[in-house]
């Protein structure tokens, strides 16, 4: 049985980082997280295990969470995890430490690659250039060839996060509020009068919050988002906007969007299904 890596992807970086170390480490199995999301136990049965996904406010995304909160891991003796992020400090591998820890398990290494920015809310964002976009390429692939030989050969890497491109102050203070101040994390998306209803953010939506009504999208107040940019960024008409509220000035009105080069609409789709 060969490794397992499953993956959780929003706009194709983390898909992208786990398509390409899939082809380093022969006989990996590629396994959306997304798709396993309503079983109550999930089993896994490799001795090889690891998880991919981006960074989402400073923390693993909540069904990066979720999921291993149900995952078996008995059969696992070498687990990893691999953050792709735009750049800022994180507490995701702490986080997932904290859970694996309940299973008698922990991570044996750990590491994170920074990637375009896939969130356009912000003023003065701008996609990355292409010149920007190959030389983060480049930085991704060496940094690739060297967890593959990490992988293949069961080493412990634990190293301190050095790479971060957007420190934040006093961060291991605020890291111990974080899962506290995610529970009233709340941005709503709508879509404009650009919008033409081709359901491309329905298809897209992971959660399954978005759904298409009498030719327009909904996003259902009764399903929890994943925060994933998905809608936001796929479509076509860049007719999804993010609401402004008292916490946050949203400029995806005046933004452009980003999705990874190697990743298609389908590929993001297809993570519902397995």
């Amino acid at each position: 049985m060969g490794p397992e890596i499953y993956y959780f992807s929003g706009t194709g970086n983390s898909l992208y980082v786990a398509k390409e170390l899939q082809k380093r480490i022969r006989e990996t199995k590629l396994i959306p997280i997304v798709s396993l999301l309503n079983k109550n136990l999930i089993e896994s049965s490799s001795d090889t295990v690891g998880f991919v996904f981006p960074i989402h406010l400073a923390m693993a995304p909540a069904p990066v969470l979720e999921f291993l909160k149900k995952l078996d891991l008995k059969s696992a003796e070498y687990i990893f995890a691999i953050a792709t992020r735009a750049g800022s400090q994180h507490r995701a591998f702490i986080d997932m430490e904290n859970m694996l820890k309940k299973k008698g398990k922990g991570l044996n290494s750990f590491f994170s690659l920074n990637m375009p920015s896939n969130d356009p809310k912000f003023k003065d964002w701008k996609p990355s250039t292409e010149e920007e976009t190959r030389k983060i390429e480049s930085d991704v692939q060496n940094k690739l060839d060297k967890i593959q030989k990490i992988v293949l050969n069961k080493e412990k890497s634990r190293e301190k996060d050095t790479e971060f491109i957007t420190p934040m102050p006093a961060f291991s203070i605020l890291s111990i509020f974080l899962p506290f101040l995610n529970r009233f994390y709340n941005v709503e998306f709508y879509a404009d009068s650009k919008c033409k209803g081709c359901g491309t953010c329905e298809n897209v939506c992971l959660s399954g919050k978005v759904k298409m009504v009498n030719g327009k999208p909904v996003w259902k107040k009764d399903i929890q988002c994943f925060y994933c940019h998905a809608c936001l960024n796929y479509c076509p008409e860049h007719a999804v906007q993010i609401k402004s509220n008292r916490l946050l000035k949203s400029y995806t009105d005046k933004n452009e969007r980003y999705s990874c080069p190697y990743a298609t609409l389908h590929d993001i789709k297809r993570q519902k299904y397995g």
